[in-house]
């Protein structure tokens, strides 16, 4: 008599979307530590995964890290994804950030300064007038109108900064007479995630300059800083016994 094999039980419904704890990204750390110490991962892509472990907010972004890896123990740590839904990236994280009503529509700096940075919606259409002066627009912690956005640029013996962070599709166009649009920052060859928002640069450069370039949030480059740290203070804590059983001074 042949047993039937034991159904799965049912995943739960939007598992990618659901946010990952801080004992989740743990688990995936010390998986991928097990793999450096068995030669698995070369150091390289065990810090590159190790930054992505720390930033990743929920199980979609956490799933690919050890999808290559064996786990010991059994499955893997992180709950695996549906066939149709391992390449989506993390649609969730920024399904929560489009929509809503613009909060500034343009800036300007006039031999001054403009900021839009933090919590602000981006609208569909932003225009920055400098004129011998300065603006900074940060899109890091932003929420966006609409999927895709055109940030108009006019930089009259001035200059203006467009920060976008990781994942975001950026389409410089701009003109620059004795001047420039620069996206050298941006890192243009970086694939952008799915369902991540479009930003259109525009405008044009008069004996000025409009860059563009790309940033962690701060919230997590202080998270990769702190973790560098301890890494590096962990480090250092193994290193001493090793002294000790060789009988090497310290």
């Amino acid at each position: 008599m042949t047993s039937e094999p034991p159904s799965e039980p049912a995943e739960p419904l939007g598992l990618p979307e659901l946010r990952a704890s801080d004992a989740d990204r743990e688990r995936v750390v010390e998986v991928l530590r097990e793999a450096l110490a068995e030669g698995r991962l070369d150091m390289d892509e065990f810090d590159q995964r190790l930054d992505a472990a720390y930033t990743s907010r929920t199980y979609g972004e956490l799933e690919p890290l050890t999808r290559d890896l064996p786990v010991p123990g059994g499955p893997p740590v992180a709950p695996p994804l549906p066939a149709d839904r391992r390449a989506a990236g993390s649609p969730a994280r920024w399904s929560e950030r489009i929509g809503g009503r613009p909060s500034s529509t343009y800036g300007v700096g006039i031999l001054g300064g403009f900021q839009r940075k933090g919590g602000w919606v981006v609208p569909r259409r932003f225009t920055a007038v400098t004129v011998m002066g300065g603006g900074e627009i940060d899109l890091r912690d932003a929420r966006f109108e609409d999927r895709e956005v055109v940030i108009r640029c006019f930089a009259v013996m001035g200059g203006a900064s467009v920060v976008v962070p990781p994942g975001v599709e950026v389409d410089v166009r701009g003109i620059g007479i004795m001047g420039g649009f620069d996206q050298s920052g941006a890192d243009d060859h970086e694939l952008p995630v799915p369902g991540a928002p479009r930003v259109v640069v525009t405008g044009f450069a008069f004996w000025g300059g409009v860059g563009v370039i790309r940033k962690l949030p701060k919230a997590e480059r202080k998270r990769l800083k702190e973790e560098r740290r301890r890494r590096e203070l962990e480090g250092k804590g193994e290193r001493g016994p090793e002294k000790r059983d060789r009988g090497e001074p310290h």
